[in-house]
C-alpha cells in the first residue's frame, strides 16, 4: 500500500549555494548606476544600515548619509531610553557573555522617552542626513506621529515576522493603509520572506518591503522558534510579488534584502535575486564609527520572556568609508562593498540595478568545497 505524503518541501537557497554567470560583455565599473530611490529620496549607494543599537546612533546616521547610504535609527532602543546612551552601550559591550542577556533585559525595560525620540531625529536632520527610523507595530501608533512632527523622512515598521493580516483578541492591530495615509511620507515594512505575505503587504500602500527572517548574524529566530527562509529564495519570492503588484497597480514597491550579507559576493547575489537595495548589519558593526564598540546584537535580544538574538563580537576592522568604498586591505570580500557591487555588475553586463535583476544565477557548490581548500584552512577559527 503506497504511503501517504503529509507534505511536500521546497528546495530553497542561501547565498553560499548560488553563483552568478558572467555576461557576454563587460562594463567599466564606473559606468554602472547603483542609485536607489524611495519616495522623493535618492541614495547614491543602495545600502541601508540595520536599525540596531550596536550599529546606528545619530552620529553614525550622519556619517553614512554623507557617504551616500541610509542608516535606520531604532526608535525603541538605547538612544530613546537614555540621555547617556553612549555610556549604556559601553556597559553592554563590556559585560561578560554569561551576564549580557540579563543586563540587556534590564537596560531595555527603561521606558521610551518621547522627548528623546524628537531629539535624536533632530540630531540626524541637523547633521544634514535623511532621517529614517524604525518602530515595531505595537508602538507605531504612539511614536510615528511624534517622529513625523520631529522631521523624520522615512518610516520603517519592523518586526521579526510581519504580515498584513493579524489575528488577536486583545487589541485592534496596526492598520497599514491607514498609517500610509496618515504619514504622507515613504513607509517601509518588514520583515517577510514569502510571495503571498509580500504581496499582501504591498497591497496596503507601502513603498518598500524588508526581506529576511532568520538570516542575520545576531538573529537566532531559526534556532529558537524554527522559522526562516534562506535569503536568495526569500528575495526571489518577494521580487516576484513586486512584479505581480506592479502589473496590477502600476506602483513599484522596493524590495530590500535584510540580513545575512557578509561579503561583496553576497551583496551582488542579493541584487541578482531581485533586491533594489540591501540592509546590512554586522559588516557595518565592524566599523570604527559604530557605537557598539566591536559588538553587535539583534533587536529581539532583550525580549523579557523569549530572547531571540545574541550579542556577537564582530571586532573593529576599518573605517565605515573603507568598508563601503575602499580601498580594501583584505582579500575576503568584507571591504569595499560598493566597489564589489560595481565590479560584479560590470562582469555580468548589468549597467543598472534593474539589469542586475536579470543576471543568470546558477546553483553552485559552496565556494569552500570548490577548489578552495587552502582558503578554507586559512579562514578556519
Amino acid at each position: 500500500m503506497p504511503r501517504h505524503k503529509i507534505k511536500e518541501m521546497d528546495r530553497v537557497y542561501g547565498f553560499d549555494e548560488v553563483a552568478l554567470a558572467p555576461g557576454d560583455i563587460t562594463i567599466n565599473p564606473d559606468q554602472t548606476d547603483i542609485g536607489f530611490a524611495i519616495g522623493p529620496h535618492t541614495l547614491s549607494i543602495p545600502i541601508l544600515a540595520s536599525a540596531m543599537d550596536g550599529i546606528v546612533d545619530p552620529a553614525f546616521a550622519v556619517k553614512l548619509g554623507g557617504l551616500g547610504g541610509l542608516a535606520i535609527l531604532n526608535l525603541e532602543g538605547v538612544q530613546t531610553r537614555y540621555e547617556n546612551a553612549g555610556e549604556i552601550l559601553a556597559q553592554i559591550a563590556g559585560t561578560p557573555e554569561e551576564e549580557v542577556t540579563s543586563l540587556m533585559q534590564k537596560v531595555y525595560s527603561e521606558p521610551i522617552k518621547e522627548s528623546l525620540v524628537s531629539r535624536r531625529i533632530r540630531e540626524i536632520k541637523e547633521g544634514g542626513a535623511i532621517c529614517a527610523v524604525s518602530i515595531t507595530p505595537a508602538n507605531t501608533k504612539r511614536l510615528a506621529p511624534i517622529a513625523r512632527d520631529a522631521g523624520m523622512d522615512i518610516l520603517v515598521v519592523q518586526s521579526t515576522v510581519t504580515t498584513a493580516r493579524h489575528i488577536s483578541k486583545s487589541y485592534r492591530g496596526l492598520i497599514l493603509p491607514e498609517l500610509c495615509q496618515q504619514m504622507s511620507l515613504p513607509v517601509i515594512v518588514g520583515n517577510c520572506c514569502t510571495y503571498s505575505a509580500a504581496l499582501d503587504l504591498m497591497r496596503t500602500g507601502i513603498d518598500g518591503i524588508l526581506v529576511g527572517v532568520g538570516p542575520g548574524a545576531a538573529c537566532t529566530t531559526r534556532e529558537v522558534i524554527g522559522v526562516g527562509v534562506p535569503q536568495i529564495s526569500a528575495t526571489l519570492e518577494c521580487a516576484s510579488a513586486r512584479e505581480t503588484y506592479l502589473k496590477e497597480s502600476g506602483k513599484y514597491v522596493s524590495v530590500i534584502t535584510d540580513g545575512g550579507i557578509r561579503t561583496g559576493g553576497d551583496l551582488c547575489k542579493a541584487f541578482a535575486a531581485g533586491a533594489d537595495a540591501v540592509m546590512i548589519g554586522s559588516p557595518l558593526a565592524q566599523s570604527e564609527e559604530a557605537p557598539g564598540k566591536g559588538y553587535h546584537w539583534g533587536m529581539a535580544h532583550p525580549h523579557p520572556a523569549l530572547p531571540r538574538g545574541t550579542r556577537i563580537r564582530v571586532g573593529t576592522i576599518a573605517s565605515l568609508e573603507q568598508i563601503l568604498l575602499g580601498p580594501t586591505s583584505v582579500t575576503n570580500g568584507t571591504q569595499n562593498l560598493v566597489g564589489a557591487l560595481r565590479t560584479g555588475m560590470g562582469v555580468c553586463s548589468a549597467r543598472t540595478i534593474k539589469e542586475m535583476h536579470g543576471v543568470r544565477m546558477v546553483i553552485a557548490p559552496a565556494i569552500r568545497t570548490e577548489g578552495k581548500h587552502f582558503q578554507a584552512i586559512q579562514s578556519a577559527p
